[in-house]
């Protein structure tokens, strides 16, 4: 095999021993055995909390067993294709094989920082919100256009999207809206999102076609379930009841279903209007407040709290996460770990791992890349 092959097949195979470490294979053999078999217990749905987070292991064990055997197999398969395609002088073969262990590389390096969403609520269910900041139908836009490229990157993950509250521009867009992606690691994943997004580009809605820039940010906070304890008092909460909004049609419930609480010590507010009845909104929306504050104490215990605070007091210049910009050229790029591409349209189509990966990673080694700059 050529020098830049067989350097790429011992890359793979060190990630996986590292995996393999990690993940401490014949332990989590064990475990999962185990697990298997309290699953066939008749009784274990007497506690269906109990339950639920025994199957919830049993899952991600699964998962990462699995992944790891099937990469094993995968790099055996593709160098036996090489070795295959050498012996019999067939270069198509050798070029499709290494291409297979490129892939399979990147596929590596994402369970390894997988590995690494080992914080308390990082294999969560995930809330994702999207406001647009000030100016208008750009902004508002432009937070439509960020919501379908999350919604695009859970359904390509295989994660469930269900809106949770969708709240209307005066003319185009979305003013905010809030979702639940639901899947494993979603909240780990997510929250490297969390903070300002700027777009630059040639307004749709200006006659005179001139550049526009655009703010609109994204906070993200866990589903939490019943095993984590928010003590809320209800006299610090605020009810407040309207119509659903959204996009109007038969699904839309035209009576004052949506609900809004407001947490009045801390100023947090959350909205839902997912459901048909006030009374399943009001469960939702508490369970929604309650993420939030948790995510909150979750922030204060973060070393990264400040500063990631810090990104998200204004939605404007000088506290973005990532530009985007569609003209005079197109560039996409993250000023926190100065990953960049010129693939505007796959981006915006949810093509974002590189970005998480890049932002996982530094907060998991602590990577320094300084003052990064902004692109125009």
């Amino acid at each position: 095999m050529r020098a830049e092959i067989e350097r790429l097949v011992e890359e793979i195979k060190q990630s996986v021993g590292l995996l393999r470490r990690h993940l401490d294979v014949e332990k989590s053999t064990a475990r999962l055995a185990e697990l298997n078999k309290l699953a066939e217990d008749p009784n274990l749905w007497n506690d269906p909390q109990k339950a639920q987070k025994l199957m919830q292991e049993r899952t991600s064990l699964e998962d990462s067993l699995s992944g790891i055997g099937k990469v094993e197999q995968e790099l055996e398969d593709d160098i036996g294709m090489i070795e295959l395609g050498e012996a019999e002088g067939d270069a198509g073969v050798v070029a499709e094989a290494e291409s297979a262990l490129k892939a399979l590389k990147k596929e590596v390096a994402r369970r390894e920082l997988e590995a690494l969403l080992s914080g308390e609520a990082d294999s969560f269910d995930s809330y994702l919100e999207v406001h647009a900041g000030a100016g208008g139908t750009e902004s508002q836009d432009w937070a439509q256009m960020l919501l379908r490229m999350y919604t695009r990157w859970a359904e390509t993950h295989g994660f469930k999207v269900e809106v949770m509250e969708e709240s209307d521009g005066e003319e185009a867009g979305i003013k905010s809206a809030t979702i639940q992606v639901s899947g494993r690691n979603a909240y780990g994943w997510l929250k490297t999102e969390a903070g300002v997004h700027r777009l630059v580009r040639i307004s749709p809605f200006d006659s005179n076609a001139r550049r526009h820039t655009s703010f609109s940010s994204v906070a993200v906070f866990p589903v939490i379930d019943d095993s984590i304890k928010i003590d809320i008092k209800e006299s610090d909460v605020r009810t407040d009841t309207m119509r659903s909004g959204g996009a109007g049609g038969q699904h839309v419930n035209k009576t004052e279903s949506a609900v809004r609480l407001t947490h009045i010590p801390t100023g947090v507010a959350v909205v839902c209007q997912a459901g048909r009845s006030q009374h399943k909104n009001r469960a939702q929306a508490w369970d929604m407040l309650r993420a939030r504050l948790y995510q909150m104490e979750l922030k204060r215990r973060e070393e990264k709290a400040a500063a990631d605070q810090a990104a998200k007091t204004d939605i404007g210049w000088g506290h973005q996460i990532r530009s985007y910009v569609l003209q005079p050229y197109q560039m996409v790029k993250d000023l926190r770990t100065g990953v960049q591409t010129s693939d505007t349209s796959g981006v915006l189509n949810g093509e974002l791992d590189d970005f998480m990966a890049a932002t996982l990673a530094q907060r998991a080694f602590g990577t320094a890349t300084g003052e990064i700059e902004d692109v125009d």
